[in-house]
């Protein structure tokens, strides 16, 4: 495969556009029947296995994390989600777009993620009904610099 066509990929799979490359260990938080399957597939794609349920009981690279606003509360979640990744890992924050069903306003999500640590490094449109927000540990953080 040319630079270009791996450039090409990146563009199009949101899954390579959010960093999940091949051998990573992805956890999966918040799983329903509303979650965007073509997401999910895309990453089990991209890291070229499996994503760990919430049983999981081992570290893993990254978190997915699909959060609704009647799913508690967000802090709490995120602080959660940060006991499972490797120091430098990352937390992929779905939640649903503005207009459906349990949409997380972004000031919530920003003050939720500082508030457990986190930085946010990217956000991007994921699929017809859901956001991300990529969310940096403080050491992933400080090695963007």
């Amino acid at each position: 495969m040319s630079a270009t066509a791996d450039h090409a990929e990146e563009r199009t799979n949101p899954a390579a556009r959010l960093g999940f490359q091949p051998g990573q260990v992805v956890q999966e938080i918040g799983y329903d029947d509303d979650v965007d399957q073509e997401l999910r597939e895309a990453i089990e794609e991209a890291i070229e296995g499996d994503l760990m349920d919430e049983d999981f009981d081992d570290v893993a690279d990254a978190v997915v994390l699909w959060f609704r606003d009647d799913d508690g509360d967000l802090t709490d979640a995120l602080v959660d989600a940060t006991t499972y990744i490797e120091e430098g890992g990352a937390i992929l924050l779905l939640t649903p777009k503005t207009g459906r069903s349990g949409y997380v306003e972004p000031s919530d999500i920003s003050e939720a993620a500082t508030t457990a640590g986190l930085t946010a490094s990217k956000s991007v449109s994921v699929g017809k009904d859901w956001s991300g927000s990529r969310l940096a540990t403080p050491k992933a953080a400080k090695s963007k610099r």
